[in-house]
């Protein structure tokens, strides 16, 4: 019911006017955009220019690593094949290396990469993340996307919370288009279904709406993040990368979380 009555509020919504907006993104949208700025610039064998297929290399080169200030100093990221449920977890990757949770980004800054066994001592590691798979039995295995997660908030803060202090933004939900370069850094997404924010309160849905940063930009513009209590896990069957191809299947989990002053666009527009 509740999608059905936002397919027919959708066809009536205001059209957004384009500007630079707070976000409210909601974790069904957020894992999409967490998966392709955050989980495929941290693959080793990309940063190393080892590998572009489908997704180019990454502009978080390894001078970045222990330093880089990639987000605000309340984004946090680990990433792990662990955790229930979770689509890329498993109890040992393809080198036979026990899976592991590991911290990839502390208080905003860049601290580790997704590693396999041949590629730890690369970066001067003693072992692996254990982050090698194959699709399947006659498929060569090599470095995989693992669930790569923002953490919650260490305050009490709700979704409610969160829309109730923003005064003037947007809501996304779902997602929608995508595109980002072969660096992962310049990027541009939509969603499924957009709610203006006033007031602290959502007063209507609005459509055509697109929102362009670049990763550094985005993440250092977050200045908050919902608690465990709204954490929620998204997630795709069908990661590419490779030549031949192979898909992998992985998850992201977080909870809603704030982004000031981001550039939004209106996709109906025409020159």
């Amino acid at each position: 019911k509740l999608a059905g009555e936002d397919a027919v509020a959708k066809h009536s919504a205001k059209s957004i006017e384009p500007g630079t907006y707070d976000l409210v993104l909601h974790p069904s949208h957020l894992w999409l955009t967490i998966h392709e700025s955050i989980g495929h610039p941290t693959e080793l064998d990309r940063a190393l220019l080892m590998e572009a297929n489908y997704a180019g290399t990454s502009f978080l080169t390894t001078d970045k690593m222990g330093s880089f200030q990639i987000g605000s100093k309340i984004v946090n990221f680990n990433g792990e094949k662990t955790a229930t449920g979770s689509l890329a977890t498993c109890g040992y990757d393809d080198d036979g290396v026990k899976t592991r949770e590991w911290p990839m980004v502390v208080d905003g800054v860049f601290k580790d990469y997704q590693t396999t066994r041949e590629q730890a001592h690369w970066i001067g590691h003693e072992e692996s993340h254990g982050t090698c798979y194959a699709q399947s039995w006659k498929d060569v295995p090599f470095q995989r996307m693992p669930n790569i997660n923002l953490l919650p908030g260490k305050e009490p803060l709700s979704l409610d919370d969160l829309i109730g202090s923003t005064d003037s933004g947007i809501f996304i939900k779902g997602r929608g288009s995508y595109s980002i370069d072969h660096q992962r850094k310049n990027f541009q997404f939509g969603g499924q279904t957009y709610y203006e924010i006033k007031g602290g309160k959502i007063v209507g849905m609005l459509r055509d709406v697109a929102y362009q940063s670049q990763t550094p930009v985005f993440w250092n513009a977050c200045d908050a993040i919902c608690d465990a209590s709204a954490y929620e896990v998204g997630g795709s069957f069908y990661d590419g990368k490779g030549e031949p191809g192979q898909v992998n299947a992985v998850s992201h989990g977080c909870p809603p979380a704030r982004f000031r002053q981001i550039n939004v666009l209106n996709t109906a527009r025409k020159v």
